[in-house]
């Protein structure tokens, strides 16, 4: 019984190992989904991601559905709440700051089409977004999700 218990940890050990290891490799991700126009909450949601997730080395996507297609517009002017409002930073500063320093924006295609915006409307560095696109980042085991 013995011999047959260590044979099965044996076994467990070489399966779940490699399988363990290959989910330590990949670089932790953070999913965040806006669906509010609320420029405070969308400050908050943007900061988090840049500030906190991305600049700690977390791979960072803000899912920008619902109401929040509307931030993305660059006809649109949006104010900042809190103490960015104290640098003049606008939500489009703040989404295009954390483009630039490699985080993705996805917008809702579905809701920009509701919202009657396209691609052009949009700050540059936006990518519209499709079912696989967001599943990739939902269904990585290394992505945690976060909602505003």
């Amino acid at each position: 019984m013995r011999a047959l218990l260590k044979n099965v940890v044996l076994v467990l050990a070489m399966v779940l190992g490699p399988m363990a290891a290959l989910a330590e490799e990949g670089k932790p991700r953070l999913f965040v989904s806006l669906t509010t126009d609320d420029t405070w909450a969308a400050a908050k949601a943007i900061m988090f991601s840049h500030q906190k997730a991305q600049k700690q080395g977390h791979d960072a996507a803000i899912w920008m559905n619902v109401r929040a297609v509307y931030l993305a517009d660059k006809k649109r002017p949006s104010h900042v709440h809190g103490l960015m409002a104290e640098q003049g930073t606008s939500i489009q500063d703040m989404l295009t700051a954390f483009i630039a320093d490699g985080g993705t924006v996805i917008m809702c295609g579905a809701c920009s089409k509701a919202a009657g915006l396209t691609k052009s409307d949009y700050i540059d560095g936006v990518t519209m977004g499709n079912t696989d696109l967001v599943a990739s980042w939902l269904f990585d085991p290394n992505t945690k999700t976060l909602g505003w």
